[in-house]
């Protein structure tokens, strides 16, 4: 009896046991169940919980805008709340660190840190409210009264056909995210044509297969997979609970980037800015992402090799030249003699004293007419050019030149004389700043590295390129160099190399080279007056000759391969099929100069727009820009439009004493291949970064709507206004073309600046804001 009532007591005990173990996994699972309920409400119903950024890492789809619905790759999401160091002297990244509030009179404003307070009194405040229609107002500045009569049309025809298709369908999208935000579509995993890339850690951009990869588990990398078997009912409660509130989780952040992307505004009204001067080794010569400021390690061996941005964008200002700046010479006389201060450079200065060109006179330095670099003046040197080729025809025949490395810039002075475009190519690796005493003088100028990028410059655009002791290795690492200048050359164009002295083994290497792409050298002949032997290129106009060839090295590129593909593209070691039907450009050599300037061949789509494109930028140069601004065109010379398209506002200032530096977003359509056409220059360029110029460059910038097509492209748009203050000269303009709501908060960061706003304009939500760099540093 005793036994029997163990057994039992035993028993109870297990069954006491199992239930009180039942009752607390019960109890675990309904605390989990709700947690994960509160998780889902507060991630459904909170205010913007994350910070989304977006980053492009290929630009393989040149061709092709980017819209809405193409950037669904989110690099990181961090917590809004997030707090961290900010890193002095840069725009904080929105990845780890966030934008420093200061109290003011009890409110909170944003200030970026790195910059130093402005001294008492100077701090500009807006003064009228965001999204109220504003009257003309007019500054300092008494304006003509032909403005009253063509106000209307300075606005007239601001958005473009493409950017009104896609502000449309941004409209509809945000219908679509405030109507229907309980029907939601999970983003694709597989990367499509015209998707943004992640980039990790800030590396270098590379152009990959968009379609290669496919990202497993979608944006939060989880995957449904089969269960053990041996999950009891409590484990497979929690896991369902969880899979689901991922689910929605993820959802939920699709839709707040969606919303994001179409509500948020592209400069907070509320900022307060204050700056400071940038403490870097180039000092007043700073140009980001090609003055590498670290000497250590890796980095060492790639100054002024590759282009390469910091990962904290530039948030300070670069100071004046150390002796001051002053107002620069004028054009025509700047061809002649220029400021030497406002060019000064220790190895200039050293440069300067070996050289018979350029004369150090007072406070000028000078070029005298027959102390030009080739011996005989460059006159005689660009006719002996077309003695030995007459086809070239200088200022008809070939309009678009490229010339590789700065000298003294008298090939260029000289061939603008006889209508020839030249676009000089600062390599930026002899650190003598040559480049920027061409800007200085008024010639076209860009800067860049030559390494193992291609260049900047859609395809076969180039009418001639030119390269006279330019110091590049044509023939080493596979002849890649001379690969990239046959993509940019067009078919027919000519390579003239000219040099005094050269070894038997390049010369050798030069002409396996130039046969292997089948260039035919149509000249060999040294000049006897200046003693200069030059050779002469022509790249082939024809597919034929590369099938031709025994041994089909370099290969030609796949079909599908983009030749205009090139902002941060490798140089490919493969040559690029020449157009050979009428519909595709290079088939044709364009109409003589200036009647290309006007001349739109069948390649061209939609010919009738770009017509009235063009019509629409005369009569807004001509009746607005020229008469009704206050601008003293007389001393404008070097004038960039940062957001060309066809380059109309380009042709429009052809008959002026100007030259425009066309700039093409990266993210826009490729319509740089027709600012070529048109006997005009331009280059690609991502303005998240910094153009590839000298401080104090340009006398006016030009902005069409620029900022609210970059509105979800930058980290922090205000670098762009930074920038900005970076290339143009102190007394220059700043011509600004965008929406209201876009150029109320734009003028008070201008105002921070000590920019004078001279005039103001909007109507039905347009408007135009001209404003006026002062000399003023922190």
């Amino acid at each position: 009896m005793r036994k029997q009532h163990t057994t039992l007591t035993r028993f109870g005990r297990k069954v006491k046991g199992s239930y009180q173990s039942f009752g607390l996994g019960v109890k675990l699972a309904a605390v989990v169940i709700l947690g994960l309920c509160f998780v889902f409400i507060w991630s459904v119903f909170s205010p913007s919980s994350y910070s989304i950024t977006y980053q492009r890492e290929n630009f393989d789809d040149i061709r092709e805008p980017i819209s809405a619905a193409n950037r669904k790759k989110v690099t990181s999401l961090v917590p809004s709340n997030k707090k961290s160091e900010p890193h002095k002297g840069h725009v904080v990244n929105k990845e780890d660190k966030k934008l420093k509030h200061r109290s003011s009179s009890g409110e909170k404003k944003k200030k970026f840190d790195g910059s130093l307070p402005s001294k008492s009194g100077n701090n500009w405040h807006k003064n009228e409210k965001n999204g109220v229609d504003r009257k003309r107002k007019v500054e300092d500045l008494k304006l003509p009264k032909k403005v009253d009569e063509v106000k209307d049309q300075i606005l007239e025809g601001s958005e473009t056909e493409e950017e009104k298709i896609e502000n449309k369908k941004q409209e509809e999208e945000k219908e679509v995210v405030e109507g229907k935000e309980n029907v939601k579509e999970k983003p694709k995993n597989n990367k499509q044509e015209g998707e943004e890339d992640e980039t990790v850690d800030g590396k270098e951009k590379e152009e990959t297969d968009t379609n290669k990869e496919d990202e497993e588990g979608g944006v939060d990398g989880n995957e449904e997979g089969e269960g053990n078997g041996e999950l009891t009912n409590s484990e497979e409660l929690d896991q369902e609970v969880a899979e689901k509130v991922e689910d929605e989780d993820e959802k939920s952040r699709d839709t707040e980037k969606k919303m994001k992307k179409n509500l948020g505004p592209l400069f907070d009204p509320e900022a307060h800015y204050t700056w400071n001067l940038c403490s870097t080794k180039s000092k007043h010569n700073y140009i980001p992402c090609i003055d590498i400021e670290s000497v250590s390690g890796k980095l060492r061996n790639f100054r002024h090799r590759e282009r390469s941005c910091l990962k904290a964008s530039q948030m300070c200002l670069v100071p004046l030249p150390p002796d001051g700046y002053e107002t620069p010479v004028s054009w025509p006389e700047s061809k002649l003699k220029i400021l030497y201060k406002n060019v000064a450079h220790p190895k200039l200065a050293a440069f300067v004293k070996t050289e018979s060109w350029v004369v150090e006179s007072g406070e000028y330095l000078t070029f005298p007419l027959n102390q030009s670099m080739p011996k005989g003046g460059s006159q005689h040197y660009l006719d002996f050019i077309e003695e030995m080729v007459p086809d070239i025809e200088w200022g008809k025949n070939i309009r678009v030149v490229l010339d590789i490395g700065c000298k003294d810039s008298s090939f260029g002075a000289s061939l603008l004389e006889k209508g020839v475009l030249t676009l000089t190519l600062g390599l930026k690796d002899d650190l003598v700043d040559l480049a920027q005493v061409a800007l200085e003088r008024g010639f076209p100028a860009v800067v860049t590295p030559f390494g193992t990028r291609r260049h900047p410059f859609p395809s076969g655009v180039f009418d001639a390129i030119h390269c006279s002791d330019c110091h590049a290795s044509w023939h080493s690492n596979g002849g890649k160099h001379l690969i990239e200048m046959n993509r940019i050359l067009r078919p027919g164009g000519y390579f003239i190399l000219s040099s005094k002295h050269s070894s038997i083994e390049v010369e050798e290497a030069m002409s396996t080279l130039t046969a292997s792409i089948c260039w035919n050298i149509l000249a060999d002949k040294t000049d006897e007056i200046s003693d200069i032997r030059i050779k002469l290129y022509q790249k082939p106009q024809a597919n034929d000759i590369y099938q031709s060839r025994r041994k089909k090295v370099p290969p030609l590129c796949k079909a599908n391969e983009n030749p205009d593909a090139s902002w941060y593209v490798p140089i490919k070691s493969c040559l690029h099929r020449i157009p050979e039907s009428i519909e595709q450009r290079g088939t044709e050599w364009p109409e003589e100069w200036p009647k290309r300037l006007e001349t739109f061949p069948d390649w061209m789509n939609n010919r009738e727009k770009l017509i009235a494109d063009s019509e629409h930028w005369n009569a807004v140069v001509n009746n607005s820009y020229l008469v009704g601004l206050g601008i003293d065109w007389s001393n404008i010379r070097n004038v960039m439009d940062m957001k060309a398209i066809n380059g109309g506002f380009a042709a429009a200032l052809a008959q002026h004493k100007v030259w425009v530096m066309n700039v093409i977003p990266v993210h826009a359509p490729n319509t740089l291949p027709i600012v070529f056409e048109r006997g005009l220059v331009g280059v690609y360029h991502d303005w998240c970064e910094a153009f590839g110029t000298y401080p104090r460059s340009y006398d006016l910038l030009h902005a069409d709507h620029l900022f609210s097509r970059l509105k979800n492209r930058c980290k922090h748009p205000i670098v762009i206004v930074v920038e900005m203050d970076r290339i143009l000269r102190p007394g220059g303009w700043a011509i600004i073309r965008d929406k209201v709501e876009i150029l109320d908060p734009l003028e008070s960061i201008l105002r921070s600046l000590h920019w004078e706003i001279r005039m103001t304009f909007a109507k039905d939500k347009e408007g135009i804001l001209c404003a006026q760099k002062t000399m003023w540093r922190p």
